[in-house]
């Protein structure tokens, strides 16, 4: 494939979520080996691995459990990322943890998905982490999910087990907020409906795991109504090839520009038209989330870092009130009327914590509102002040721009990542 057919594939960034020891690690390996993309070194490495342990064949978990102690525990601990491509597209596997005390390393791996692997243990059928993981798809606004039912082969490939796993998830689900559900019985250690389909399971006559990862529309996930440009960076190279040039460069989130477009900046409320966009030192006739460009206006406007470059008749809100789902991700508990710094989109600000007004209990998606202290891998509905506005959609319908994230101001560690509501 040339470089340039390569750059131009579609990436699909999908994350797998599951109880512990239901086959993630094993399921991902499958993937990667099925469809031959592992490389001879790494294959070796398996082999020497799995010999010193006294283990037969290839554990192809060990391709993605990648810290000692995962390997030597067996189980996965941090967010582990890995990368391939078939002929169709490219993909970025987040392979998240099981454990309950790791629900804010799923959180990360999920919190840019298209996509979600939920794995259910057909001996065990829906478990506690189930739920919570579907939930936390829900919460994420992750887009599309496939509920892979594993271990079909140590339940005869029962079709009825299938059924009522099925329908006992769909029960569930039907309380969330999921727009795309399939369902795939799979055998990850030999294989079946994974990237090859099962002779096993002749019963099932839905798409194989790959087919489906290589075949969901994800064209229509991101937000291309409502324009937003957070601007990360001005260029002005101010040399003699360009000595006047003023550039606007960031990621945009949300929506469609094009030159001539007429476009008000934030928080000043000036307007220009959109002169030329750039991705490195090529024009382009359009940008669309997710490209990172830069863009020229025809009229010179005082734009900073943390500003944002909106339509004028579709603008987002500016608010220093602010309601959260927060996930907390830190040993230290969320302090009520405690001080922490935000980051939403490219803007640095400060918040206080006003409220906190109930804890989700996940497991039955109950509101705790006597329960307030939210402690590591809590979930919760909070309010913020912040010292400036922020320019906010909700959660909903842009996750770029309902989205920010609380950082300690002592340790300067990410503490809590926040769904605006």
């Amino acid at each position: 494939m040339s470089e340039k057919g390569y750059l131009d594939m579609e990436l699909l960034r999908f994350t797998t979520a599951g109880s512990v020891d239901d086959g993630k690690s094993t399921l991902i390996g499958r993937l990667l080996y099925d469809s031959k993309s592992i490389f001879e070194d790494q294959l070796q490495s398996l082999e020497k691995t799995n010999s010193r342990r006294g283990e037969q064949g290839i554990n192809l978990a060990l391709l993605t459990d990648g810290l000692r102690a995962e390997r030597e525990q067996g189980i996965t601990i941090d967010v582990a990322y890995r990368y391939f491509a078939t002929p169709k597209r490219k993909f970025i596997i987040a392979d998240t943890p099981g454990h309950i005390q790791y629900t804010r390393n799923m959180v990360t791996g999920a919190s840019t998905a298209n996509l979600a692997i939920l794995l259910i243990d057909a001996r065990h059928g829906i478990v506690e982490q189930s739920c919570r993981h579907a939930f936390i798809s829900s919460l994420l606004q992750i887009p599309h999910v496939i509920v892979c039912i594993n271990k079909m082969d140590l339940v005869d490939y029962s079709e009825d087990v299938f059924e009522k796993i099925k329908k006992d998830f769909e029960d569930f689900s039907s309380k969330l907020d999921i727009k795309d559900i399939q369902f795939i019985p799979i055998s990850a250690l030999d294989g079946d409906n994974v990237v090859n389909r099962s002779e096993n399971m002749d019963w099932f006559e839905g798409s194989t795991l790959m087919y489906t990862l290589e075949n969901v529309h994800i064209g229509s996930d991101h937000n291309h109504i409502d324009c937003r440009f957070p601007i990360q960076t001005i260029i002005r190279p101010q040399s003699k090839e360009f000595p006047d040039f003023r550039g606007y460069a960031g990621r945009i989130a949300g929506g469609v520009f094009k030159p001539g477009d007429e476009v008000m900046a934030l928080p000043s409320g000036f307007t220009s038209k959109i002169d030329k966009i750039f991705i490195k030192d090529k024009e382009i006739e359009e940008a669309f989330s997710p490209m990172s460009v830069c863009m020229t206006l025809q009229d010179d406007i005082d734009i900073s870092r943390g500003d944002m470059i909106v339509r004028a008749n579709n603008s987002p809100k500016a608010q220093q009130d602010v309601d959260l789902m927060i996930c907390w991700m830190n040993e230290k508990k969320l302090v009520l009327n405690g001080k922490y710094s935000i980051k939403h989109t490219s803007k640095d600000a400060r918040c206080i914590v006003k409220k906190i007004k109930y804890k989700m209990d996940i497991n039955n998606l109950h509101r705790l509102e006597n329960d307030k202290e939210i402690g590591l891998n809590d979930i919760a509905r909070i309010s913020i002040r912040t010292t400036s506005p922020l320019f906010i959609d909700e959660y909903k319908r842009n996750r770029n721009t309902g989205s920010l994230i609380l950082i300690d101001e002592a340790t300067n560690e990410t503490v809590g990542a926040g769904m605006i509501l």
